[in-house]
């Protein structure tokens, strides 16, 4: 990426890049917002908003970035970030590494004053020293600083790298940092979309408590779903994923699993609920099969890792055939 940064800059590189990688339009209107096309970049690649520019040449329809916590932090210990090429998968334990929202704000007023049609999404969690009862004070935090530089808002309370975090994905603890994030976005001229992203290990009871919670505070959408602590989908030595230890699963073994859980909210919230399709999409068909599923939007990330820059185009291309 911050090669591409580099020669993006040359003048006759990006009209290159653009013809090698812009898809057409497909244009898709989700939560009110109208995007260029239903493929995005799912957040924790771009987490501290450098790349939006580079991002947009490679023809994403959005960028979720983040997640930002209100503090900066510098994230878990060195190596973090593991490749499994034979399940075209990555292992990550990240633990929220960003510049801070204060930065990242600053940033992305910038990028947004440039007058760029890509849609920027806004995933925010709380700082790992923030205990669980204090959490929504976090999220509070960063939907306020971020409130005028982003154009939809993920709540994520379901990555495994933040020690306790997934324990706000129970009822009473969502309850009271959704319903407080929508109290101060309804005292707001034009509210944002706010969105809550969830595990694909929850059970079915949960799942469809996380659902029935939804419907209730009218959520306006849900991203299924975030990565995965299971292993039992990858044909990867054993011994060489057990070395690696902790941290949370992306990619193709994941697909089957998040595909489910995305099918689940479809039908037991009988399509009330806006959604987008993440996890071990790899190419247009997994994309159709998201799509099929129930998601109206889709993100990859390790799929763009282990596709290269060209995913968008050969997903859109395909999309709707």
């Amino acid at each position: 990426m911050n090669w591409l940064k580099i020669v993006s800059k040359l003048p006759f590189v990006k009209p290159l890049l653009r013809k090698l990688f812009t898809p057409r339009d497909l244009p898709k209107t989700f939560c009110g917002l109208k995007f260029r096309n239903p493929v995005g970049l799912a957040a924790g690649f771009d987490k501290n908003a450098r790349y939006l520019n580079e991002l947009s040449l490679l023809g994403f329809g959005f960028v979720e970035i983040g997640t930002v916590t209100p503090l900066p932090q510098s994230g878990n210990e060195k190596p973090r970030l593991f490749r499994l090429p034979k399940d075209k998968a990555v292992i990550n334990r990240m633990g929220f590494n960003n510049d801070g929202m204060e930065v990242i704000a600053a940033r992305l007023k910038i990028f947004k004053a440039s007058n760029h049609d890509l849609i920027i999404g806004g995933n925010i969690g709380k700082n790992k020293i923030t205990p669980n009862e204090e959490a929504w004070m976090d999220y509070e935090k960063c939907f306020k600083t971020l409130y005028d530089v982003v154009d939809y808002f993920v709540v994520n309370v379901s990555s495994p790298n933040t020690p306790g975090l997934r324990d706000l994905q129970q009822k009473d603890a969502l309850k009271k940092i959704l319903t407080h994030l929508q109290g101060l976005n309804a005292q707001k001229e034009k509210p944002k979309p706010i969105l809550l992203k969830i595990a694909p290990d929850l059970d079915v009871q949960d799942l469809d408590e996380i659902v029935d919670l939804c419907i209730e505070i009218k959520l306006d959408g849900l991203v299924a779903t975030n990565t995965t602590i299971s292993r039992d989908e990858c044909i990867s030595d054993k011994s060489a994923i057990e070395s690696i230890g902790n941290g949370g699963l992306s990619g193709k073994p994941v697909f089957s699993k998040s595909t489910e859980v995305l099918t689940h909210i479809h039908k037991r919230s009988n399509g009330k609920i806006p959604l987008i399709g993440s996890g071990g999409i790899m190419n247009a068909a997994n994309a159709k099969q998201k799509s099929d599923a129930g998601a109206s939007l889709i993100q990859v990330f390790t799929g763009f890792i282990y596709t290269g820059p060209s995913i968008v185009k050969k997903i859109v291309d395909k999309f709707g055939h």
